[in-house]
């Protein structure tokens, strides 16, 4: 057994069994492992972006970590935008990156890098392994470091020489801590604040707090409490419709946000940060709720926030039962012109029980949010760090995770065109995503915020730089380029008759929304 052998056993040895892979020369050791392991499942992302945005949503989504494969720094350095959301979705991936021969590497080849400086921005555990007998403990040590709570990104990087040369068997996972048991100071503290300010006081929830079980409790407690139920503008992963109480989610514009917290007295963080604006604006505080309010933190991104809401409930003497959730119904289907509100009500009105939604549709999905509140159970993916081009990576991550379900890519088309290529992987591993393409020919978002700047009639350069036409992207003849079947639509009826036909099929298809 070699190097490469052992690391690859002792993952499947673990359930690591997917890895998402773009190698190149210094990893064929690996991917010769990768043929050789019954049970691991390998998966070519045609860019590096792909691989690592696919393996935050199989994370999201599987609760635990897959595996990347790159190729050097240069390789690496394209999935890196990637794993910045993956960071901050606290998604659990690990990352494998082939270097060059230890003995090599004086020889300054034209693609020695300084991977281990590319790694740390987007890592929390990073390590190069230092002989072929480390690799598989190497490799135990980095999935124990993805899997501690709430879930991290681990990377290694593996010389080539210490892939092919021989090694001892698989080595044991190291074991991971369970998540922090929250304080019962915590615990009190939040529970007075709740009981003092009542209807003025908010739950701000992320992380697990936004999964069934923190959901219920947190229903509990607003039963008990007629606290308002508030979640990040961009969560991970919310479990939403059917009998699940319906969550707020904070506006991302900085004036709506603050405009939407004015109103409350004090805030709860459960499995969330306070919020901030995404970015700095003249006189525009970086802090969302406004100064003077009470904020406590009963669960931080290391705790349990799903246990926390549980045992807050108690504390409150919150009912054990459930309250059940107000009755909804979902939209009626839409006719007319395209728009965020006929395409939002289009997708609530027709997306199935147990469907997986990751919504990269930046403004036009604005709508989309409230307009499925009624919508049977489902599963609601965002675009967490900000790094445009996770939407398609992601759904495809999402679809291998869960392949009995669903998955609706609703995607922007700036944003897809940084990692189209995800198409291509959904039809190679026959993938069941259909993808809806918001194909307005802009960046719509940055001329919204030109005016916001005071830029109300922006120069040539400037609608030049924030256009998509001239040429105008054909994406419905892009996906059929890559294997995926597409339709072009451009009324609210046509997209509900397409939308219809596509959900009722299974395997990767895209409705390309001209708008």
């Amino acid at each position: 057994m070699n190097g490469a052998e052992s690391l690859i056993r002792t993952a499947l040895d673990a359930g690591v069994n997917v890895c998402f892979a773009n190698p190149g020369t210094t990893e064929m050791p690996l991917v010769a492992a990768l043929d050789a392991a019954d049970g691991m499942r390998a998966v070519l992302g045609l860019f590096e972006g792909v691989c690592t945005g696919a393996a935050d949503g199989y994370a999201r989504m599987a609760g635990r970590p897959a595996l990347t494969l790159t190729h050097l720094g240069p390789g690496f350095a394209n999935g890196i935008a990637n794993l910045h959301n993956a960071r901050r979705a606290h998604s659990p991936i690990v990352n494998l990156i082939g270097d060059h021969a230890i003995w090599h590497l004086q020889a300054d080849a034209p693609l020695t890098a300084d991977i281990e400086s590319l790694a740390r921005p987007v890592s929390a555990w990073v390590r190069k392994t230092a002989s072929p007998g480390a690799a598989a403990s190497d490799i135990a040590e980095a999935i124990a470091a993805a899997g501690r709570t709430p879930g991290a990104i681990a990377t290694l990087i593996v010389p080539a020489d210490c892939q092919w040369s021989d090694a001892a068997g698989p080595a044991p996972l190291p074991a991971i801590a369970a998540p922090r048991a929250v304080a019962a100071a915590a615990i009190r503290a939040a529970a007075e604040l709740l009981r003092r300010h009542g209807a003025k006081c908010a739950l701000f929830m992320g992380a697990a707090a936004l999964g069934e079980r923190g959901l219920e409790a947190a229903s509990r407690i607003a039963a008990r409490t007629n606290c308002r139920l508030l979640c990040e503008t961009f969560p991970a992963r919310v479990e939403r419709g059917g009998a699940l109480p319906a969550v707020e989610k904070l506006p991302y514009f900085p004036e709506q946000a603050i405009e939407a917290l004015t109103p409350l007295e004090a805030f709860v963080l459960a499995g969330a940060a306070a919020p901030v604006a995404f970015f700095g604006y003249p006189n525009t505080p970086s802090m969302l709720i406004p100064a003077g309010r009470a904020i406590t933190t009963l669960a931080g991104h290391a705790d349990d926030p799903a246990g926390a809401l549980e045992a807050l409930a108690d504390e409150l003497g919150a009912s054990a039962a459930v309250p059940a959730a107000a009755p909804a119904t979902r939209p009626p289907r839409p006719s007319g012109a395209l728009n965020p509100a006929t395409i939002g009500a289009a997708i609530a009105a027709l997306m199935p029980a147990e469907a997986i939604v990751m919504d990269e549709a930046a403004t036009t999905g604005l709508p989309f949010f409230t307009a499925s509140l009624g919508a049977p159970r489902h599963t609601y993916l965002a675009l967490t760090g900000g790094a445009i081009g996770q939407g398609l990576p992601c759904a495809t991550g999402a679809a291998v995770a869960c392949p009995d379900r669903k998955v609706i890519a609703f995607q922007a088309d700036g944003s897809g065109m940084y990692t189209l290529q995800a198409l291509w992987t959904q039809a190679r591993e026959r993938l069941d995503v259909t993808t809806l393409i918001c194909n307005n020919r802009r960046y719509r978002i940055l001329q919204v915020e030109l005016a916001r700047a005071g830029i109300t009639e922006p120069g040539r350069k400037a609608k030049s730089l924030t256009s998509l036409a001239n040429p105008e992207i054909d994406w419905s003849r892009l996906a059929a380029g890559m294997g995926v079947p597409a339709v072009r639509v451009e009324t609210a009826e046509d997209l509900v008759k397409q939308l219809e036909l596509a959900l009722a099929e299974r395997g990767p298809n895209l409705i390309e929304m001209l708008i």
